[in-house]
């Protein structure tokens, strides 16, 4: 008799979960952690600000007191769903910990907000969410028809607060769950939309954290480095501050300069970090680039997520630091599954010398993972099918109930735990008893962490008036050179700068394609586009080494005395960007708005550093102002 078959599901470890709200865990931990530092945070000017639990305690209770005052006596209300909302844009740093404690102590969620959206995706979100009111550093038009308050009046007005805090019944409610969190990504019909995230898929997100990962004796410090869009933020913050750890707060401009990062990481001797494998790479080449065997030696566990982590990035891993080690983790998960749902742990480049590619794992606790076919059937071990998650990692859905196809009921469940399932839009494989990853069914790609809809993209190009049709591609998702790509033509006399300006006002930053302007758009013999001859002509035309393409360089502001030094710094980026040089390079350009990322920056570094220029002070952004020429070709 053959043996029966193997059919791809897979179940996580079953752990008995609590139902409790993540502020109140803190404030339990206060009898024996109130004088350990919770909180750090080192402003721009150098200034340290440290905060201990019982004043993050205090102080969140003040600011919990007037925007729970705020919301009542101006009768602000709940949302459309019925959960009490509070939006969020403020610049990283210790205030914004606070306040965000301060929210969930009111009983409210809070909804992130970032600077970098342009505007019409913030009043977007505010128009969707309908949260009762917006917290802000910087005011704006389009936090239309909300109260809004600014963090300055916020903090002023706590000053006259009591520091108690408040008990479970003087809460604001909502009318139905334990709603903490509300993130925006982006949707697979063009439109962001709202993940509704509960206290109680939160922490079990956190108590397999703490389970699988747990913090050693020797681990005082971690960091929150993440935007507080981005899911991975939710466990960079709250997993230090429940255990009674300090956390240490990096700025965006320290987040994209490797070197800065690498030095905050090794001030502190951090011993885990979240991160996307560019960044992973970024900091790879740049350790290679400094020949120093022992830098960040003490940084044990690294978790990558967001991208698909490469078989050669591993290897580039385990040839700087020592297997057995340093672990490297490969985490797979979006948004709406609390951000990672199943692990896989490389202790050693041995683990996949053989492997086409990294696994993405197991499940996480209380979790199940199907693979499955058109027919919501368990396909084989071996075959390839859409990936599903059902369990206590899931989002309790989208704001306004959007999208309802995407959370399902589990026709394989009798457990009322895996009563619904999300259909991740992912295809996998079951390999000896390991998943394997094999890409999308639809059009969104992962870009520096950040999930994308090609759609989306694709919407905002053609809807520029010059624009006659526009196609958006990924060229080589997940690797070293990808490119988010737009083939356009167009129907009057705009080049290709001008469009991606006209973008800037409607999208994020990093979704906004290098614009191509091509004649027409290929089509197949079946009248379809054909996608592969635009990625064809893209390649191409940026490998031709035989045609030499002139980058606009620009030397207005640079005094006589610095043109050399000008010349090699603005020749050197222009060589390195070429194609992909988005406007003139000058001394008053942007290195990232010019279409640098953190990969070419280190490149850029190492092609300087063997001019004879070296950059020991390099800034976040890379900006090339006439005042920053000194040190950044000192």
């Amino acid at each position: 008799m053959g043996s029966l078959p193997q059919f791809s599901i897979l179940k996580g470890p079953t752990r008995r979960c609590s139902p409790e709200y993540i502020d109140d865990i803190i404030e339990k931990t206060l009898s024996d952690s109130t004088d350990r530092i919770a909180v750090i945070y080192e402003d721009e000017d150098g200034n340290t600000i440290r905060h201990t639990y019982s004043e993050l305690n205090i102080i969140a209770n003040k600011l919990a007191r007037v925007i729970k005052r705020t919301i009542t006596e101006h009768k602000l209300q709940k949302n459309l769903d019925g959960d009490y909302i509070v939006a969020v844009n403020l610049y990283p740093s210790d205030k914004l910990v606070l306040l965000l404690l301060a929210i969930w102590k009111t009983g409210a969620a809070y909804l992130p907000l970032d600077h970098a959206f342009p505007g019409p995706r913030i009043e977007h979100i505010i128009k969707e969410a309908r949260p009762a009111l917006v917290i802000f550093d910087e005011d704006s038009d389009f936090y239309v028809d909300t109260f809004k308050l600014s963090i300055e009046e916020l903090w002023a007005k706590s000053n006259r607060e009591s520091e108690l805090g408040f008990k479970r019944s003087e809460k604001l409610k909502h009318n139905i769950g334990d709603l903490a969190i509300v993130l925006y990504t982006s949707g697979s019909t063009g439109v962001p939309k709202g993940v509704k995230l509960p206290h109680k898929i939160i922490l079990n997100r956190l108590n397999w954290q703490f389970k699988a990962f747990p913090f050693s004796q020797t681990e005082k410090v971690c960091v929150f480095k993440t935007s507080l869009t981005f899911v991975d933020s939710v466990s960079e913050i709250w997993g230090p501050l429940v255990k009674r750890l300090s956390l240490v707060v990096i700025p965006k401009c320290i987040t994209k300069d490797p070197e800065r990062l690498i030095q905050a990481l090794e001030k502190y001797k951090v011993e885990r970090l979240v991160l996307v494998p560019s960044l992973l790479r970024s900091i790879l080449m740049f350790l290679e680039m400094q020949k120093n065997g022992d830098t960040l030696k003490h940084l044990k566990t690294w978790i990558c997520s967001g991208e698909t982590l490469t078989k050669s990035a591993v290897l580039d891993f385990f040839k700087y630091f020592p297997e057995n080690e340093h672990r490297l983790c490969n985490f797979y998960g979006s948004t709406e599954v609390m951000g990672d749902v199943t692990y896989h742990v490389i202790s050693g480049p041995e683990q996949i010398k053989y492997a086409e590619k990294v696994p993405i794992g197991l499940p996480v606790d209380n979790t199940i993972i199907y693979l499955l076919d058109t027919e919501f059937r368990p396909v084989k071990a071996g075959e390839i099918g859409e990936l599903y998650v059902s369990g206590l990692n899931l989002a309790s859905g989208y704001i306004n109930g959007r999208d309802p196809e995407k959370f399902l009921d589990n026709p394989l469940a009798i457990d009322p735990t895996f009563a619904k399932l999300y259909r991740t839009g992912d295809f996998a494989r079951l390999e000896k008893g390991t998943l394997m990853y094999e890409g999308r069914t639809d059009t969104q790609v992962k870009i520096r962490g950040h999930r994308i809809d090609l759609t989306e993209v694709e919407k905002a190009v053609s809807t520029i008036e010059e624009v006659d049709k526009a196609v958006v591609l990924c060229y080589k998702p997940g690797e070293i050179n990808q490119a988010l790509l737009a083939f356009v033509t167009t129907s009057q006399l705009v080049g290709e700068s001008w469009i991606e300006a006209s973008l800037r006002k409607k999208l994020t930053s990093y979704m906004i394609p290098q614009v191509i302007l091509v004649e027409s758009i290929p089509l197949l013999v079946n009248g379809k586009i054909d996608r592969q001859a635009l990625l064809k002509f893209y390649e191409n035309t940026n490998n031709n080494n035989d045609e030499v393409y002139q980058v606009d360089i620009d030397y207005t502001g640079v005094p006589p005395q610095q043109m050399e030094a000008a010349k090699v710094l603005l020749e050197t980026v222009a060589s390195v960007l070429n194609r992909s040089a988005r406007s003139r390079v000058s001394i008053d350009a942007n290195f990232y708005n010019l279409g640098g990322n953190s990969l070419n920056s280190i490149y850029t570094i190492t092609q300087l550093n063997e001019k004879g220029y070296r950059i020991s002070e390099l800034q976040s952004e890379f900006r090339l102002r006439n005042k920053e020429l000194n040190f950044l070709l000192s």
